[in-house]
């Protein structure tokens, strides 16, 4: 039977071993998991929802196509004001209709109607 010593030699060896490998295939493995990040859409976001989650994420999640580069640039920039209410509400005509907008557009009122001109 083998002794202490032996048996910690091997485990040095083999942790050698294992460190080679990892060093060898890690940026294989980056490259991989990259092309399967970019194939089904999944942002670092995603990973770390998940991760928040204990690693579970919703099954059938559909998958999110990759965003534009451009679209990214231009987060959270404030747009001026395209149209008024009459309590002097404002909307940028982007998003969902604004719900004062709609309800005056149920009662026959126009979009255009309400335009701020330059």
């Amino acid at each position: 039977m083998s002794n202490l010593i032996d048996i910690q030699g091997q485990i040095d060896k083999l942790q050698k071993q294992a460190s080679d490998i990892r060093a060898k295939e890690f940026d294989k493995t980056v490259r991989e998991i990259l092309t399967t990040m970019r194939a089904f859409g999944i942002t670092a976001k995603d990973l770390q929802a998940a991760s928040a989650k204990g690693g579970k994420v919703k099954e059938g999640r559909a998958a999110k196509p990759p965003r534009a580069k451009s679209a990214k640039g231009n987060a959270g920039v404030s747009v001026a004001p395209k149209f008024r209410g009459p309590n002097g509400e404002t909307w940028s005509g982007r998003g969902l209709t604004p719900r004062w907008l709609a309800a005056l557009q149920a009662q026959g009122s126009r979009k255009e109607d309400f335009a701020i001109k330059d």
